[in-house]
């Protein structure tokens, strides 16, 4: 497992833009990104990994993932956002293939709040 470290949420207006960073102990096979919102299940949101990358597709064209190898870090560029984004952010790490799942990630971060207003 590795150490996983959010930052970059915070409050923004319907097509704003926002830029979460996340930090990690270690380097993993897979770095994701999931959101779970108020009385919703956590949801895949973008994916990096040796393999390539992976958005859910309510995000294509408007988030970006990418990848520091050297820092350790992945990003989630958020452009255009909208209030249906809004929700707390994890970062996970883990070596399954099946990126777009929970249960591929062993590490997760603590999360960070993204609140897009209307």
């Amino acid at each position: 497992q590795v150490h996983l470290v959010e930052s970059g949420g915070g409050l923004v207006q319907a097509g704003g833009s926002l830029r979460l960073s996340c930090v990690a102990s270690g380097r993993s096979y897979a770095m994701g990104w999931f959101r779970q919102a108020p009385g919703k299940e956590r949801e895949f949101v973008a994916a990096i990994s040796w393999r390539g990358i992976r958005y859910v597709d309510s995000v294509t064209g408007r988030f970006t993932v990418s990848r520091d190898n050297a820092k350790n870090t992945v990003y989630l560029q958020m452009n255009s956002l909208k209030p249906d984004d809004t929700a707390v952010y994890y970062c996970a790490a883990g070596s399954g293939a099946r990126v777009t799942m929970t249960s591929s990630y062993d590490s997760w971060g603590q999360g960070t709040q993204v609140t897009v207003a209307s």
